[in-house]
């Protein structure tokens, strides 16, 4: 019997990028025939206005011209009465949806504005004493129409953030197919297949150079500037771009497996997360519809208590009204988390919690895990020593190699470089077990065989030769051998050069810099003096890790723990901001509120200021949105009324179109600057 459950598998895999781009690209027209919807109801609407403005006799007034047409005001009813209903739909039916969701907002202020106008126009074209509001009504609703379309506009470059992301795939691969070469749609993919990639060609899918090296164009998916070199056996991402060398590459990710889907679904759930500041200005924005409808209400009372025309206390009211619609409070964190969260991802800055990043400004201390993020993590063996007369050299490292095979540690990745230069095959293992924040153990063959860190040493009150020198300045490893030592290996890390700017930048602006490692006491002095860090900790285990970032937090500091996101993942998550770096295109660090796609210490500094300028535009657009009501509403309330300072619905609806389309072009203007 076949089994087609992988197929089936591959296929949902497969179609998860398509159906990402088709939901992006439904999603930007949908936004697209929105503003094609508002710009064809302004201009019929603008067109119907014109004999409007022509027939009221306030218009003719100001032009000194006089116009006797037979049934105007019934002509003027009818004309206006299009507008009301077709210019005004976009507002009557958004009306209708908010009462449904009692959620009521700016469509419920303009519906119910414009609706008095219009069914008080009505009554005085039948009888009642009054005069006509059909000019003022038919500019207000252009106004609205012409603002909403210009809104609209800005809008359809945020939401297509997410359509650019899933574009960055081709749509064909080159598949090696019983020793041809065919050309496919990349669905057709699936892991395991070997694929060649043309020079200049967008990679199809993730996976690993098999044949060939080349520098290969990632800064559409990390925002890394500069081409990177990738060999044989190196990790591609799809998206990326070929330099000038043909590789073969062995599909290893695709659909939701993929690096660009991860970062899809990341930008996706963090654009749909509310932060705390975007939770406070919806609160507003239900209280400013609150407050806009009651003192809008008492306007009009006041107004007409006082003897004026019932006219211009409707007038007044519907201006209140208008001017107070919540729309730019609406957007003005909606807007900047969208490009924020988009624009954070192209740069390598991959956002899982909104609430983190803004409170990113917020950060006093950075600590930062030692191996593979201050130092580059790459451990080379740089002495051997047996301490038994059965074991030479490579007998030890042949040992070492046999528990260390298949782990991704650094360690692991020295011992395993040096068996391969001794060309040494590991030896079967049984039993294997991690010993926590300790080491590992197995048997091989009937030898029970440790591989183990000093603390290891310590707590089992094991003890080295009494002439043995300890190298305290680097990371050594003890070989066990039924609980004796066998052997040491000492390995040496090396510092990053960007760890040296990246510490200086932060304490530029003011942060403290903190390491965390396991290693000893005298190679994290060594490392901090280097760094010219703030202070460490040496000889931590994992689970303590967590404790440290604890007494920091105690001490009333504000913490951002910077570590792989594997065995840093108790104290990433007390920090007050987990940030994973050193991920690569692993980006699922749950524990993590912020993962930096590249091993770059410098992306802390760029996340904290890009961070602070976020935050920066998100209070701005608050300001925007609600600074002009406090001169606007009393204006249109009628304060200076006295001093025949008045303002118009018409005007109303400009300054609150105007609003709104400062603060969706003002997030428009947000930016990252990187600091390499």
């Amino acid at each position: 019997m076949i089994d087609h459950s992988k197929d089936h598998q591959h296929h949902n895999n497969a179609m998860a990028t398509k159906e990402h781009s088709i939901h992006n690209h439904d999603q930007a027209n949908h936004h697209l025939q929105m503003a094609q919807d508002f710009k064809i109801r302004f201009i019929i609407s603008v067109i119907v206005t014109i004999p409007i403005l022509l027939l009221s006799p306030l218009i003719q007034e100001l032009l000194n011209f006089r116009l006797i047409i037979p049934a105007e005001s019934y002509i003027l009813f009818t004309l206006s009465s299009f507008i009301f209903f077709y210019g005004g739909y976009p507002f009557l039916k958004g009306f209708f949806d908010e009462i449904k969701k009692k959620q009521p907002g700016m469509m419920t202020l303009v519906a119910f504005a414009t609706s008095v106008a219009y069914f008080y126009s009505l009554a005085v074209v039948f009888g009642l004493k009054g005069k006509f509001f059909f000019w003022e009504l038919a500019t207000l609703i252009d106004v609205m129409l012409l603002g909403h379309w210009f809104e609209m506009r800005s809008v359809i470059g945020v939401s297509r953030a997410l359509e650019k992301l899933a574009q960055l795939m081709p749509d064909t691969a080159h598949l090696f197919e019983e020793n041809e070469i065919k050309e496919v749609r990349i669905t057709v993919l699936k892991k395991g297949d070997k694929i060649l990639v043309k020079p200049g060609e967008k990679i199809p899918a993730d996976g690993v150079i098999l044949k060939g090296s080349s520098y290969i164009d990632e800064s559409m998916l990390t925002g890394e500037s500069k081409p990177v070199n990738r060999k044989e056996q190196d990790k591609v991402v799809g998206g990326s771009i070929n330099g000038e060398s043909v590789l073969e590459v062995i599909v290893a990710g695709t659909g939701e497996e993929s690096y660009l889907n991860k970062v899809i679904n990341l930008v996706k759930q963090a654009q749909l997360s509310k932060s705390k500041t975007q939770r406070l200005a919806d609160k507003a924005a239900t209280w400013l519809t609150t407050t806009a409808l009651v003192v809008g209400i008492t306007t009009f009372f006041y107004w007409f208590i006082r003897g004026q025309e019932l006219a211009f206390a409707i007038e007044r009211m519907a201006t209140v009204m208008v001017i107070a619609c919540p729309h730019a409070l609406g957007l003005a964190i909606p807007l900047v988390t969208a490009v924020s969260t988009s624009l954070s991802a192209k740069n390598g800055l991959l956002i899982r919690n909104r609430t983190a990043f803004e409170n990113s400004r917020k950060i006093t201390i950075v600590v930062f895990d030692k191996t593979g993020t201050l130092t580059e993590g790459k451990f080379g063996v740089s002495e051997i020593i047996p301490l038994d007369h059965h074991y030479d050299v490579k007998g030890i490292v042949q040992l070492a190699v046999s528990l260390e095979r298949n782990s991704e540690h650094p360690i692991a990745r020295g011992i395993i470089n040096k068996a391969e230069e001794f060309k040494l095959k590991a030896g079967l293992v049984s039993d294997f077990k991690i010993i926590k924040g300790q080491g590992i153990k197995g048997r091989i063959g009937n030898n029970n065989i440790h591989l183990v860190s000093r603390n290891y040493l310590k707590k089992n009150n094991l003890e080295l030769p009494e002439d043995f020198k300890i190298e305290e300045s680097r990371t050594q490893v003890y070989v066990l051998l039924d609980n004796k030592i066998i052997g040491i290996i000492n390995l040496s890390d090396k510092i990053r050069e960007e760890s040296y700017e990246a510490i200086a930048q932060l304490k530029g602006i003011g942060i403290k810099c903190w390491m965390l490692t396991g290693d000893n006491n005298q190679i994290a002095e060594e490392v901090s003096n280097k760094l010219k860090l703030n202070g460490y900790f040496a000889e931590i285990l994992p689970h303590e890790k967590m404790e440290k970032i604890k007494e920091l937090q105690n001490q009333g500091e504000y913490v951002a723990m910077t570590g792989d996101g594997i065995n840093d993942a108790p104290a990433l998550a007390q920090a007050d901001i987990g940030i994973a770096i050193g991920s690569g295109t692993d980006v699922a660090a749950e524990t993590a509120d912020i993962v930096l796609v590249n091993s770059n210490p410098l992306d802390v500094t760029t996340l904290i200021l890009f961070g602070r300028a976020t935050y920066r535009k998100m209070i701005q657009n608050l300001y925007w949105a609600t600074a002009y009501n406090i001169i606007a509403i009393p204006l249109a309330a009628g304060l200076l009324f006295k001093y025949g300072i008045l303002v118009s619905p018409a005007i109303g609806a400009a300054l609150m179109s105007l609003s709104t389309i400062i603060v969706v072009i003002n997030a428009q203007f947000l930016s990252i600057k990187k600091q390499y």
